[in-house]
């Protein structure tokens, strides 16, 4: 459910939950590390002494977040299923450990093995970003003590180079920092393009779809996923209501940055299809 190709889909779910930001911000930097990094990280890993009982919280935590299938139609199930997210804790660890931290991992297939210390530093990733995408529902101790030991090995890595976000990296930083300050009035209008938009969702899943296969045959998967976590983090910095995200404000932000990270191999009508939306409300300015 969760990977890097579908990072559009994670980023629905970050975008609607009390710690997706702080989720984004894990899988960001752990979209940076390199193999000098894995040792810092590994030896801050907690002992399984202290390991096991947390990940028993964990796992009854994963309980006791909502999910589609467990919601009714009243009112009251209407809100839960604004924030119930489409994946699962499964899905995201999964998603670090095969996606992520690929390039960890030696051999093909059902033969494929990981270092001690590869291993090591993908479990502490794994504790921090269990931590923070179960905010809500796990309780504050545990999430304290499964995100230490990531918190003290960010303090010993360099921050290192900003992300390259490709050939539009400008447009794409542009349109995030627009985000980052926006003001009511337009607000006002990326809900009425959003809305616009929904009634008018001919096209845009063909559109979003073939974005996707693009940022794949270019080698830009994991450049078009910084860039979704980028905008998970731009739009809880804006205060964006959550109806308003889950009502269709992240698809249309979403498939215009996915457009941005591959426009020079889009075709005129995808490229129009996914970033028109976008221009209507903010105006074509952050293009550059």
């Amino acid at each position: 459910m969760y990977s890097l190709v579908s990072a559009p889909v994670l980023g629905f779910d970050l975008t609607r939950l009390g710690g997706g930001s702080a989720t984004a911000e894990v899988l960001l930097r752990a979209l940076k590390l390199q193999l000098g990094d894995l040792p810092v990280l590994a030896e801050r890993l907690p002992d399984e002494g202290v390991r096991g009982p947390l990940w028993v919280e964990v796992e009854s935590a994963a309980r006791r977040l909502p999910t589609l299938k467990g919601v009714g139609n009243d009112a009251s199930s209407l809100a839960l299923i604004e924030r119930a997210p489409i994946g699962s804790v499964d899905a995201l660890l999964t998603c670090i450990r095969y996606d992520v931290m690929a390039w960890t991992w030696e051999g093909t297939g059902r033969d494929a093995t990981q270092s001690e210390t590869a291993a090591s530093a993908t479990a502490l990733l794994c504790d921090a970003a269990v931590a923070s995408y179960l905010r809500e529902v796990l309780d504050d101790q545990s999430r304290r003590m499964l995100g230490a030991g990531w918190v003290a090995a960010m303090r010993k890595l360099p921050t290192g180079a900003p992300i390259d976000l490709g050939p539009y990296h400008y447009a794409i930083s542009s349109l995030l920092d627009r985000l980052r300050s926006i003001r009511p009035a337009d607000l006002n209008r990326l809900v009425q393009s959003a809305e616009d938009a929904r009634r008018n969702a001919g096209g845009w899943s063909p559109a979003v779809h073939s974005a996707s296969w693009a940022a794949y045959l270019s080698d830009r998967v994991r450049t078009a996923a910084a860039a979704q976590m980028l905008l998970v983090q731009a739009i809880d910095i804006a205060a964006i209501p959550l109806a308003d995200r889950a009502g269709g404000i992240w698809n249309m932000l979403s498939g215009a940055v996915q457009a941005l990270v591959v426009k020079d191999l889009l075709d005129t009508a995808t490229s129009h299809r996914l970033l028109a939306p976008v221009i209507a409300a903010l105006g074509p300015a952050w293009l550059g």
